[in-house]
């Protein structure tokens, strides 16, 4: 597996005081990831500073109690703001050309995803455009869309390949997501070119002459398993042989049935499991048991008219649950983590505290990140978002709301296009 990529080298200001905040918010304690209870609490410090050294968080405290920092600090005024972790989005599809919003308006006009799909068009119709693009395209797209997410405030991403779906334009895109700064998953079970007669001959392709490659730029791998895609014995024979290469392991599950996906997820500890918008009791009860985490994402059911993911039943019962985008052309075009926590309060019954945590730090750890990203406290990452609001709650109850006032990546401005 390839190692975790180094954050992108930028020149580190010594010290950076956040002075005057209206409010520093972080998820309480530091363990990861949070479960039940815990995944409501949250650190709250009114009349606030924040300061950053060398690229970490060094303090958080009340303004009276700032002591004397002494020598060179860089300051930014912090007056009207709320300071809160960088968000993580830990599963989108950032790496694709094209749009389909020819699509869009036929789905709008009564089509279903499944019959676009059968019909030749979803995800083969972005793989078209996608192999296309060429290396420099794909960098260039995928450096686009990270402009988004930035200017949202996600500082974490993670985005998949799967729109190349064969050799040269799937280690392109591994390889333009690496550069671009994302951690990067091999999708490589995201659906059937065309050129391949069967699920089974694609993958003998996949496993043979993509993996080796492949698992020298990605961190994961992920299947789609689902009707119409890949079944559960085909996902096993390909996570199986990408955990044989060091790969961590993500599934696509019970988007639209429920074919196994949490059973399998379970069975070869996968890191996650994916979407989950037709999972039952019994998968919920199953994944509260179990060490994978559920990354629930809402806009792609809102996106689809589907039904939303059982959040406030997995939470319930101790499942460690993550909030992602599901960026992606065909049925989550939306890069607003913020606007994903609206969705988290408004749809799926988590408080905005709930929405915090499982978009910074488990998130984070479904990354293998909680260890130095998803929380402001003392030695993780200066990766902050400065919200533009009297209260840090504001980031779930304005719906779509221009919210980020700036970002810091490592203790700098961030610039944001």
């Amino acid at each position: 597996m390839a190692a975790p990529p180094p954050e992108p080298a930028r020149p580190l200001t010594r010290r950076l005081l956040v002075r005057d905040l209206a409010q520093v918010v972080s998820p309480a304690g530091r363990g990861a990831p949070l479960r039940g209870s815990q995944l409501g609490a949250v650190d709250v410090v009114e009349r606030a500073y924040l300061l950053c050294e060398e690229g970490r968080v060094a303090a958080v405290g009340r303004m009276r109690e700032l002591p004397d920092l002494g020598g060179a600090v860089e300051e930014l005024d912090g007056r009207g703001l709320c300071a809160i972790p960088g968000l993580v989005d830990c599963h989108t599809h950032a790496c694709f050309a094209g749009d389909r919003v020819e699509e869009f308006a036929l789905r709008a006009g009564g089509a279903s995803y499944e019959e676009l799909h059968a019909a030749g068009g979803g995800i083969l119709s972005t793989v078209r455009a996608t192999r296309a693009a060429g290396e420099n395209g794909l960098l260039e797209a995928v450096s686009r869309h990270r402009a988004w997410m930035l200017r949202a405030g996600t500082t974490t991403w993670e985005a998949k390949s799967g729109y190349g779906l064969d050799r040269e334009t799937e280690l392109a895109s591994l390889r333009a997501i690496r550069d671009a700064g994302g951690a990067a998953t091999w999708l490589g079970a995201h659906a059937v070119p065309p050129e391949f007669a069967s699920p089974d001959a694609y993958l003998d392709f996949a496993l043979e002459e993509v993996l080796p490659e492949a698992a020298q730029l990605a961190e994961a791998a992920d299947v789609f398993l689902e009707r119409g895609a890949f079944d559960a014995l085909q996902a096993r024979r390909f996570l199986t042989a990408c955990r044989e290469h060091g790969l961590a392991l993500r599934l696509h599950g019970d988007q639209f049935t429920q074919a196994g996906a949490i059973g399998l997820a379970i069975e070869l500890a996968a890191r996650s499991v994916d979407h989950l918008e037709a999972t039952g009791d019994d998968g919920v009860r199953a994944l509260a048991l179990s060490d994978v985490s559920a990354v629930l994402l809402p806009a792609s059911a809102l996106f689809l008219g589907r039904p939303m993911p059982p959040a406030r039943a997995l939470v319930d019962a101790g499942a460690a649950v993550a909030l992602a985008t599901d960026f992606n052309p065909g049925s989550a075009y939306c890069e607003s983590l913020p606007l994903v926590c609206s969705l988290a309060a408004t749809q799926l019954r988590l408080t905005p505290a709930e929405a915090l945590s499982a978009c910074t730090v488990n998130a984070a750890h479904v990354l293998g990140r909680a260890g130095r990203k998803g929380r402001l406290a003392p030695g993780f990452d200066a990766d902050v978002v400065l919200l533009d609001a009297p209260d840090w709650r504001h980031l779930s109850y304005h719906l779509g709301g221009d919210l980020v006032r700036g970002v810091l990546l490592g203790g700098q401005q961030a610039e944001l296009r």
